[in-house]
């Protein structure tokens, strides 16, 4: 017999890992609520006339794509069989696929519900995508992702909005971060004054790893992509830019100010950050030119969240991109975005060790079962407790009260309550704290006040 197993790239998570999940979910959910976002949800699958073209030639090889119901090879013909192409034969088996991230059916949904919405619509959603990808350590094929979008208004308060999100998410974590951000306009801004302006991806690719490569390999690699000497020159000031947000804004509008569009992106920057500086953050938001996101459809402000206290990628992203919805036929519309990366931030937590024991501990009261007439005595007590919010369970078989016991301990159950003969007469129960070790004889009153004290 085979052993049974999952698909690669994929994973179980167990009562423990579930809890933490959650947490990290509902912190983000109840923030984004505090911030006037709605929930919305889509379908696991979309159409693949959705889906493709959207992320590019290699995204649309990433995309799983689900086979036709009923006889799909009935329309195949010997011809089509005979060319042994998987991408031909796929648009023939295949109708549907995936998602592959929550964008693009966000960008379908507000198309098709176009007429109910109220604009400015905020909506968050917080859902599994899959991707068809190589898996490695920290890279999955199934995997969540919890986004915020912004759609229908070109107001920066929207871009200050979430970074305050932010900030007071990863407080609320009890994680130290720094939000770095950048404009897209700036960077083009930088190619056009360096004459460069079809290297902009280049450019920021390139900029991009100074932090890993330094310097050298950075102006190496700008070379090898065909930028000339010059140009590398005049980056020189912006690529090694230092000193406080206002002063690295003063240096770049120096350098930027035969661009009109690069003095734009300086003034939508410092906007964000004069605004941000009034809304007391609890994290230090830094102007940080080399970050370019890989995503080219970003158009104004961009953002990106790094732990201080573990070396760890970017746990949190986004920007404003100005055609959500133009790849539907709907051009116009203009969105701003973040998106927290639920697993590495699972992985902050658990090696800061950041998770209230709250949060992670189920069960607080089990109640050992010694027979009929115990059971009988102690259920309308436990159903007491449970309407006092206190999470309890009964052993449901009366077996040797070690066994009930190990139980407990191996659940990390606070609190076990025993009721026997004596107990009984008395309207009473003995209540063992599992941490001290200290038992005392009290009534289903004191019972409830002591574990929600």
């Amino acid at each position: 017999m085979n052993k049974p197993s999952i698909p690669k790239g994929t994973r179980d998570f167990s009562p423990i890992e579930m809890a933490k999940r959650n947490y990290i979910f509902d912190t983000i959910r109840q923030v984004y609520a505090l911030y006037g976002f709605q929930q919305i949800e889509t379908p696991a699958m979309e159409t693949l006339q959705t889906l493709m073209g959207k992320y590019g030639e290699e995204g649309d090889k990433l995309l799983f794509k689900v086979l036709n119901s009923g006889d799909y090879m009935n329309k195949i013909t010997d011809e089509d069989l005979s060319q042994r192409s998987s991408l031909h034969l796929a648009a023939k088996l295949c109708e549907k696929g995936l998602r592959y991230d929550l964008t693009v059916p966000f960008a379908r949904y507000v198309v098709m519900h176009r007429e109910e919405l109220q604009l400015p619509f905020k909506r968050y959603q917080i859902q599994p995508v899959w991707r068809a990808d190589r898996p490695q350590k920290g890279r999955y094929r199934e995997f969540y992702q919890c986004d915020a979008d912004v759609v229908g208004s070109d107001s920066l308060l929207n871009e200050v909005e979430l970074m305050q999100i932010v900030d007071t998410v990863f407080t609320r974590f009890g994680v130290r971060v720094q939000i770095k951000i950048n404009n897209r306009k700036i960077l083009t801004g930088m190619a056009e004054v360096i004459g460069a302006a079809d290297k902009i991806v280049d450019i920021t690719v390139a900029i991009d790893k100074l932090d890993k490569i330094g310097l050298e390999s950075v102006n190496e690699e700008l070379a090898a992509d065909g930028i000339s000497a010059e140009a590398i020159e005049k980056l020189q000031p912006i690529i090694s830019l230092s000193g406080t947000n206002d002063e690295k804004l003063a240096t770049i509008a120096e350098v930027l100010k035969g661009s009109e569009i690069g003095m734009k992106g300086v003034e939508e920057t410092r906007f964000i950050l004069d605004t941000l500086k009034k809304c007391s953050l609890k994290n230090e938001i830094q102007l940080d030119l080399t970050l370019a996101r890989g995503l080219n459809y970003y158009t104004g402000a961009i953002f990106e969240v790094k732990a201080l206290d573990t070396p760890m990628g970017s746990i949190t992203g986004g920007g404003r991109y100005d055609n959500l919805t133009g790849i539907f036929g709907m051009p116009g519309l203009s969105g701003v975005g973040i998106s927290f990366g639920a697993d590495r931030i699972f992985d902050v937590l658990n090696t800061l060790d950041l998770y209230p024991k709250e949060a992670i501990n189920t069960t607080q009261l089990v109640f050992i079962n010694f027979g009929e007439k115990e059971t009988e005595y102690c259920m309308p007590i436990i159903t007491k407790a449970r309407a006092a919010g206190i999470r309890t369970e009964i052993f449901p078989d009366s077996v040797k009260m070690k066994k009930q016991m190990s139980y407990a301990n191996s659940k990390q159950i606070p609190f076990v309550a025993l009721a026997g003969d004596n107990e009984m007469n008395e309207g009473k129960v003995t209540l063992k704290n599992m941490t001290t070790g200290e038992q005392s004889l009290v009534t289903p009153e004191e019972l409830i006040s002591i574990i929600t004290e």
